[in-house]
């Protein structure tokens, strides 16, 4: 029989694959490949931190691919070209792949299709990556839905599809590989040691994603939604780049929440089951807004916010990426970012909400940094998250919701364990004053080796004149024009 070739791209696992499941049930020699095209990502090439994830992600998906006889094909260049090549050398009968839904990924994808069908093809495509195809899920008008809880609340009316399962035992594979490359030519690894710190967190790789999500399933789960804000605790699953890179997916999720309820609804009934699944949605609802949406990761969707003046200070926006504002919660969440390559999701607010709020910066900025430094890069979440901290997005926090970084830290990192970990320069100082050191005696700093200015930045934003100014410059943007 002909081989089938089976395109890997964000859906880097062989369990619950529709793409490599429906390859396998074909019979005939499988042909697993990885194409790194960042021309055909437009202007969404993988950033840093997750080019070292890919990496791994794909050390990991090669080798879990030779432990069943196979092995991945790594290629680099145009994707059309590339198959089109390949399907020519293997005398390949067909090409199947998982969907994408980024606006570049739709649009190449469906060029792709055209060409290759054209040459004599068989093409199939799949959904690996969410709960419902975009499509599928309308309000009563048949538009996209703009606010999550009506989307979800639909979406709990609609049946989701089990996990796909695949024949176990070998692959089979072709008599004959073609030539591909070493994954150290794909130089997805940073050049300067940046993911020294990324090592010690991540196991890429769908083992990973297995193992990281069994943990959380037995020991985090019934706690979750209590546990999910407190940013020094382990109270999140921490599975958001797994899901990214596809190496679990957001049915297998469902499936094992669900089997773990005795509940008939279609919620389980542990609250924190509840809460998780909702945060699934969230991942959903990111998705299915970007695919009706396309222009959102660089333009707001509420259009009132084109004529928004943003102030441009490289300074406030350096200090803010490197964790040096003199707020200590933010200073704390964007040095976890960059050590770690990931944030906790109350953090991300957090320094979203400084950033677009206390100084002004355009949101863009903002999401290009996170882009380049999470190892969960997503272009849906990523989008989403700054635009609703920005206001100016679907479902948008309302400009008056300003949050205090003091207050934020206090709520949610009570002890100060979170900010003593990533700004140890204030680890001495007790929980009264780590969150707000600039009100601390200056006996106490003295004692704490902390000289605010030199060891320590001053806050470079005063809360109440910085809250006063965004009130006043959101409002203006936010009221309708008569």
């Amino acid at each position: 029989m002909s081989p089938i070739i089976v395109w890997f791209r964000q859906d880097l696992r062989l369990a619950d694959n529709p793409a490599l499941a429906a390859a396998l049930e074909r019979g005939g020699p499988v042909v697993p490949v990885y194409i790194l095209d960042d021309a055909g990502e437009g202007e969404w090439r993988a950033g840093g931190a997750s080019r070292w994830w890919l990496h791994h992600s794909l050390a990991a998906l090669d080798d879990a691919l030779k432990s069943r006889g196979s092995r991945l094909l790594r290629l680099r260049g145009d994707s059309l070209a590339e198959l089109g090549r390949l399907a020519g050398t293997i005398q390949a009968a067909a090409v199947f792949w998982n969907r994408r839904y980024e606006p570049a990924a739709v649009a190449r994808d469906a060029r792709i299709a055209v060409r290759l069908k054209a040459g004599g093809l068989e093409v199939g495509t799949f959904n690996s990556g969410l709960l419902f195809e975009p499509e599928r899920v309308r309000n009563k008008a048949g538009d996209p839905f703009q606010v999550f809880t009506a989307f979800w609340r639909h979406c709990q009316t609609l049946p989701i599809e089990s996990p796909v399962r695949a024949a176990a035992g070998p692959i089979p594979a072709p008599s004959r590989w073609p030539a591909g490359l070493e994954l150290g030519q794909l130089a997805l690894l940073p050049e300067i040691g940046w993911d020294q710190g990324f090592r010690a967190v991540w196991n890429p790789g769908e083992a990973g994603a297995r193992k990281r999500w069994r943990h959380f399933l037995e020991n985090g789960l019934d706690g979750y939604a209590a546990g999910r804000d407190l940013m020094a605790e382990d109270g999140t699953s921490a599975l958001s780049p797994h899901l990214h890179f596809g190496e679990i997916g957001p049915r297998q999720i469902w499936a094992d929440v669900r089997a773990r309820s005795t509940d008939t609804g279609v919620f389980p009934s542990s609250r924190g089951a509840q809460v998780y699944l909702n945060e699934i949605g969230w991942r959903e609802f990111a998705h299915h807004l970007l695919g009706h949406f396309p222009r959102t990761p660089t333009e707001p969707l509420r259009e009132q916010f084109t004529r928004f003046a943003w102030r441009e200070e490289a300074g406030a926006l350096r200090a803010w990426q490197r964790g040096r504002t003199g707020y200590p919660v933010v200073d704390a969440a964007m040095r976890q970012l960059w050590q770690t390559g990931w944030m906790h999701n109350r953090a991300r607010m957090i320094v979203a909400s400084f950033l677009v709020k206390h100084l002004r910066l355009t949101w863009r900025e903002g999401a290009a940094w996170f882009w380049d430094t999470l190892v969960d890069a997503d272009l849906a979440n990523n989008t989403l998250g700054w635009q609703w901290s920005a206001g100016c997005g679907t479902d948008a926090a309302p400009y008056f919701r300003i949050f205090n970084p003091t207050l934020q830290g206090g709520k949610f990192d009570p002890d100060g364990r979170y900010v003593r970990r990533w700004v140890p320069e204030l680890a001495k100082l007790p929980a009264r004053f780590v969150h707000e050191p600039w009100t601390a005696p200056g006996e106490l700093l003295a004692s704490a080796g902390i000289e605010l200015g030199e060891t320590y930045p001053r806050p470079i934003v005063d809360h109440a004149a910085a809250r006063a100014a965004a009130l006043a410059a959101f409002k203006a943007v936010s009221t309708p024009r008569p």
